[in-house]
């Protein structure tokens, strides 16, 4: 059984809104409110789901961009260092118990700080959405991809161009190119280089921001290919945030859903392809264009728009754009559970739709 790489719990990211005259505190924007998930090691897990809907300010408070309102996030938790805390924690000595609590602290990233974030951050890395506003417009490419290796003294002074110059060639880009700025690249050729630079640290864990939407089409074949090359080559594991759901398809081992903040259906690609559960991603998957106008696809057309973070709807958050509601949808927030063999769903009437 492949171990998790990433152990999400209860995470929560709120963003305060204020107003009046004094500014107070008067709201919150609930981006992510008490999703779990888990990253295993070595795989690709797709977030897919409506703009607005979380995606990427979940990635980017594991990534520890934002931090988390609360809950937490455990990395490379390994059953060795589980068990070893869980064995303190029974303990009747006040120090087991302390030692057990540091150990903790260790894996969670939400507690880290200081020098134990800067670690962290060799391990983590993420390629953005644009490479025209990711990538500074004033610097060469050389110091672009140099500069993590500098900031985490990863190599010597002498050997540092030779790095560059080996990071270059493992994303299909010459030497020269190195002296040159990033206006002076393609699309497909700078998100290359971002890639390139989120590869400098040796990195565990990539988040990918829809690395592939501002790219033509046959550009972004060439650049799933190569992250998929990459992953094997270097045993990365993946998360991959796209609206797109034929990209997801091809890239990704495993997809969770994301709706107003929450995870609501998660299984393996084939499988929520071929049989989704939750209503909702049954209408994000009948809108996937078809070549064929005869197949005779029936397409889900949701009424209403997304509600308001700042007051999502009690119960069930998709319930006001449901054809199946219930009155128990209304009231009672479902939680996500079994549906199938690794198979989760969050919706209380999965079984009889």
């Amino acid at each position: 059984m492949t171990e998790n790489l990433i152990d999400i719990r209860a995470l929560k990211k709120y963003y305060p809104v204020k107003g009046g005259v004094f500014k107070r505190h008067v709201a919150d924007v609930k981006a992510v409110d008490g999703v779990n998930l888990e990253i295993k090691k070595g795989e690709c897990l797709g977030l897919v789901g409506e703009s607005g809907c979380g995606k990427t300010t979940l990635g980017k408070t594991i990534l520890r961009l934002h931090d988390a309102t609360s809950g937490r996030i455990y990395y490379d938790r390994s059953r060795s260092v589980v068990e070893e805390a869980e064995d303190g924690f029974n303990s009747d000595n006040p120090s087991e118990v302390r030692r057990s609590i540091e150990l903790l602290k260790k894996i969670d990233m939400t507690r880290l700080k200081g020098k134990g974030l800067a670690a962290m951050r060799k391990k983590i890395q993420i390629v953005f959405q644009d490479p025209s506003n990711s990538l500074n417009p004033r610097m060469l490419v050389k110091s672009i991809i140099s500069e993590p290796i500098v900031t985490q003294h990863l190599v010597k002074a002498r050997e540092l161009e030779g790095r560059v110059v080996e990071l270059l060639s493992t994303v299909g880009m010459a030497n020269e190119h190195m002296m040159r700025y990033p206006h002076e690249f393609s699309g497909g050729q700078r998100q290359r280089i971002a890639i390139a630079r989120a590869l400098a640290t040796n990195p565990e864990f990539v988040m990918m921001d829809e690395p592939t939407s501002a790219l033509d089409v046959s550009v972004q074949a060439q650049i799933l290919n190569l992250l998929m090359n990459l992953q094997e080559n270097f045993k990365l594991t993946y998360l991959f945030v796209t609206h797109h759901l034929l990209v997801v398809k091809y890239i990704s081992n495993r997809i969770a859903v994301m709706y107003l903040g929450r995870i609501v259906e998660l299984s393996a690609t084939k499988e929520l392809f071929e049989k989704p559960f939750h209503p909702y991603t049954k209408a994000l998957l009948s809108a996937i264009p078809i070549p064929d106008p005869e197949t005779g696809r029936e397409k889900i057309i949701l009424s209403g728009d997304v509600p308001n973070p700042i007051d999502p709807p009690p119960g069930c958050r998709f319930h006001p754009r449901c054809k199946y509601i219930k009155d128990m949808c209304r009231e009672i927030e479902p939680e996500l559970e079994n549906a199938d063999s690794d198979h989760l769903v969050a919706c209380h009437r999965w079984k009889e739709i």
